[in-house]
């Protein structure tokens, strides 16, 4: 903490709710990778790829190249590079539909690949989830300590996108990359049934009544997480919030607008959308406080669902969505 520099007392608040270390876990089926493209010709230093095997010791973990990678516009969300946007510059809700949106890459000690197999050597396979966060902190704050090299594994932490009050999104994490967003986390998910209209045949799936709990262990000393298949997306604080307490004031209509523009671009269904509280296994986060569910649904409705944002990580011989 004494690297966030000085004036930056309430970061005290900010790690308390997403502070999480390097546990990790996995993505995969819908959007990721398929179980079909694992092969010897991985490279895992491509884009759009993931690493075979996490490292298993922490001199292997901290001696990485940890040089800013040079992200096109289009690793964050393709066809970004033609909406955007500058901080000071924010015409939200005047000539245009979608928000502004703009790219501060985390430091590379804050975010990491995502990974075909865990520390055991057992295959990483699931959906992609969305995880939602709340900063307890302000933007700029948290961009300060996002962008600060942590070599303590405990300290490092990172979402892929992070909206303002206003509803500007800001992109810090590319989407096939782990942010390192909930550590201790698991996933409980409904199995998913696939019918095939025998007439037409149209497949369409189903959830059953089967609970199948998610998550992957990338970090020998630490517990196991959805980091590996998550896409992390946090919410600014309201100045009410910058505390412990449990409610405040809630979110910005633009940043409910926002948000569901967003998550309608990644392709994950409505029942893989879930909250750090609701995956955390630690009994300490409780964020994002005060989200109003049914008003970030009705705006999801709205917008039309495609996937721009492509999360998790492909084999080079397999096409691009």
């Amino acid at each position: 903490m004494n690297k966030i520099g000085s004036g930056m007392a309430i970061f005290c608040c900010l790690v308390c709710f997403f502070l999480v270390g390097r546990s990790t876990p996995a993505l995969a089926d819908t959007g990721w990778q398929t179980k079909q493209s694992i092969n010897s010709n991985l490279r895992p230093e491509s884009p759009q790829t993931c690493a075979l095997y996490p490292p298993l010791t922490r001199q292997e973990r901290v001696t990485t190249d940890l040089r800013q990678e040079d992200f096109s516009p289009d690793r964050f969300r393709r066809g970004l590079g033609n909406n955007l946007g500058s901080l000071d510059n924010n015409n939200f809700g005047q000539e245009t539909s979608a928000p502004i949106e703009r790219i501060a890459v985390a430091s590379p000690t804050n975010y990491g690949d995502r990974f075909f197999f865990d520390v055991y050597g057992q295959p990483a396979y699931h959906a992609p989830i969305i995880v939602l966060h709340e900063t307890v902190a302000t933007v700029r704050q948290t961009l300060n300590f996002f962008q600060a090299p942590q070599r303590d594994e405990a300290n490092q932490a990172s979402y892929h996108a992070l909206i303002g009050l206003d509803g500007e999104i800001i992109y810090i994490v590319p989407p096939d990359k782990r942010a390192f967003g909930a550590g201790n986390s698991l996933f409980v998910s409904q199995g998913v049934n696939q019918i095939i209209n025998q007439e037409t045949g149209e497949v369409t799936s189903q959830l059953d009544n089967q609970l199948v709990e998610e998550s992957v262990k990338t970090n020998p000393d630490y517990p196991p997480s959805v980091n590996n298949f998550a896409y992390h997306i946090s919410l600014e604080t309201p100045r009410d919030g910058l505390n412990n307490a449990r409610i405040h004031s809630g979110y910005t209509d633009d940043q409910y607008r926002s948000l569901a523009w967003l998550v309608a671009k990644t392709g994950v269904p409505e029942y893989r959308i879930t909250t750090h509280q609701g995956v955390d296994r630690s009994g300490e986060r409780i964020d994002p406080r005060s989200f109003d569910s049914a008003y970030f649904l009705a705006w999801y409705q709205v917008f039309p669902k495609t996937q721009e944002i492509f999360i998790g990580c492909l084999d080079p011989q397999t096409p691009s969505p």
